[in-house]
């Protein structure tokens, strides 16, 4: 009986509680399931049986895509450990000539997609192009007479992509390095221990979060990558993912190759968790002055100069001079008047992208603000989690519902007026802009955040104690301070939408095309100088937000002569 009562008082007590819930926590848990609905929709279909299309595959692909797949991610991730943590040592602890350029040159490869050089390296590096011809020329070869690695291939796109993505390590590999204290590195220089056995013993186990977080960002990249594989003819989940669904039409097939591949992405986090086991990270002093360098002589400091030198010029350099001239002498022949359409659709979605994105996570880091519990902080976790989910597989996770949607209120406006409303939600941005929401808005949530706990909490109690409501606070007090962040959140992920393409193939309307896309659909049909417009006007996008990331990196160290503080 009494068990019987207290079943009875349950739903009593769980209404009260949600009746003491503010609108900000309601708000927060409705953006979190928003947010989590895509990989919710993936992962249901999990366990959809689909016996005939998935022992075809598991018989003929599937083993193809485990393996091509788990190269590509164990590749790319040594080459981006190895150049990222490599320079960033270098630029913080040592002193050679162009340090301070390679500072934030070293970031400059960010603004290059990776399919875009894989375009360029291709036209560059292929049998007809001009680094063969020229190799023909010199000594006399032939085809046969010589042998010369094939770019595209599974090293070639190791290569390409390590390239690009070493700067998510070495953006935060840099930051941990910068924020080091000078007493821990003091200690161990009278301990004796040279550059060499401070950076792997001391520099090194201080910086291993950050490392690991950027080398999950650069791996989270990897899986998510599509048109470099695509183009260097790799079969990976994403390709896996985006021929099953448009070449098989097998919707439930392809969500379970988006779940494996979800798999993969949760098992990288997982191995990363259990490595650090429960070794925990601080710094033991508040002390902080300019950190001593090493003044590099001899060879060294030329070898310096060459090992942070060449990812710049491979990586950026290079690629941008050869979408230049590629443009320049045969480039897109619709660049024009006919071209703005392609430039206005992708600059639209990006806009709205950025604002939706800023908006959001100016909510979420509020709300946890306004009422910290358990459940906002779930929230915000659940919210954050797309950046980490490739986005085909958003994609895939938006398609299912969102079709259904389209098709129940096709069925009502056709049934109640006759209107033919075509596909509101599908055949519109609708669903695109979602998806950038769902994928990067971990991105702007970051950025908000940190800004955010910079403002101290009697500004919020004085707001308060001169009538201002919580929507007043965040609107008169909190925005105005906030603002150069709010700008780079919006900036970072203008860029990351500009450059975004699994996602924009899969869900984009009919005679929709970005800048992204054309790029892609040009050099699918194998032609690579008229696909070097758009690519170029993506990269010339990204090279600002570039450079004002490097800029504010430089003051964030305290003690630095070049910090404010």
């Amino acid at each position: 009986m009494a068990a019987s009562a207290r079943s009875l008082s349950f739903f009593p007590r769980l209404l009260l509680a949600s009746r003491r819930m503010s609108i900000w926590t309601i708000m927060m848990l409705t953006i979190a399931l928003l947010v989590s609905l895509p990989v919710l929709t993936v992962l249901a279909h999990v366990f959809v049986p689909a016996p005939d299309v998935w022992t075809h595959l598991a018989t003929t692909v599937l083993p193809r895509y485990l393996l091509n797949t788990a190269g590509l991610v164990l590749g790319v991730g040594v080459g981006v450990l190895v150049l990222g943590v490599g320079t960033a040592w270098l630029v913080v602890m040592c002193r050679f000539p162009g340090q301070r350029l390679f500072e934030w040159a070293l970031l400059l490869p960010l603004a290059v997609p990776t399919y875009v050089i894989a375009y360029a390296y291709t036209d560059f590096l292929q049998f007809a192009g001009p680094l063969q011809s020229l190799l023909r020329d010199l000594f006399g070869w032939s085809a046969g007479d010589y042998w010369f690695p094939p770019v595209r291939s599974l090293g070639g796109a190791i290569a390409l992509l390590s390239l690009v993505l070493y700067p998510y390590v070495y953006l935060l590999t840099r930051a941990a390095f910068l924020e080091q204290s000078v007493c821990v590195l003091e200690v161990g220089r009278t301990l004796g221990r040279g550059p060499w056995r401070l950076f792997s013993t001391i520099a090194i186990p201080l910086a291993r979060p950050a490392i690991a977080g950027g080398a999950a960002l650069a791996l989270m990249e990897t899986l998510n990558e599509f048109g470099a594989v695509q183009f260097f003819a790799l079969d990976t989940f994403t390709t896996g993912i985006y021929r099953t669904w448009f070449g098989l039409g097998e919707r439930t097939a392809a969500a379970q190759l988006a779940g494996v591949l979800l798999l993969f992405v949760l098992a990288l986090l997982l191995i990363e968790r259990i490595s650090r086991g429960k070794a925990q990270y601080f710094h033991t002093s508040s002390r902080y002055r300019e950190l001593p360098q090493y003044e590099l002589r001899g060879a060294r400091r030329w070898l310096a100069v060459a090992g942070c030198g060449l990812p710049v010029v491979l990586g950026f350099v290079l690629p941008a001079l050869l979408l230049l001239e590629m443009s320049l002498t045969n480039g897109d022949g619709r660049l024009g008047w006919a071209f703005l359409p392609y430039i206005f659709n992708s600059v639209s979605l990006a806009t709205a992208a950025a604002l939706g994105a800023v908006g959001l996570a100016v909510l979420l880091s509020y709300g946890v603000r306004l009422a910290p519990s358990p459940l906002t902080e779930a929230a915000v976790r659940v919210s954050a989690m797309g950046y980490a989910v490739p986005g085909a597989v958003i994609a895939v996770g938006i398609l299912i519902p969102l079709g259904w949607m389209d098709q129940q209120i096709y069925a009502l406006f056709r049934g109640e007026f006759g209107w033919d409303v075509g596909l509101l939600l599908t055949g519109s941005g609708v669903a695109l802009v979602y998806a950038y929401l769902v994928r990067f808005l971990a991105v702007s949530y970051n950025a908000v955040q940190a800004s955010l706990t910079k403002v101290t909490p009697t500004m919020d109690a004085a707001s308060r104690t001169l009538g201002k409501t919580a929507g007043g606070t965040l609107r008169r007090v909190h925005a105005p301070i906030m603002r150069g962040s709010l700008l780079g959140a919006g900036i970072l992920v203008f860029v990351d939408v500009m450059k975004e393409l699994p996602a924009t193939i899969i869900l984009r309307p009919f005679d929709f095309t970005t800048l992204a896309v054309r790029s892609y659909e040009l050099a699918s049909d194998e032609r690579l100088s008229q696909s070097s417009t758009a690519s170029l006007a993506i990269v010339l996008v990204g090279i600002i937000p570039v450079i004002l990331l490097s800029r504010a990196m430089r003051h964030s160290r305290p003690g630095s002569a070049d910090s404010d503080h």
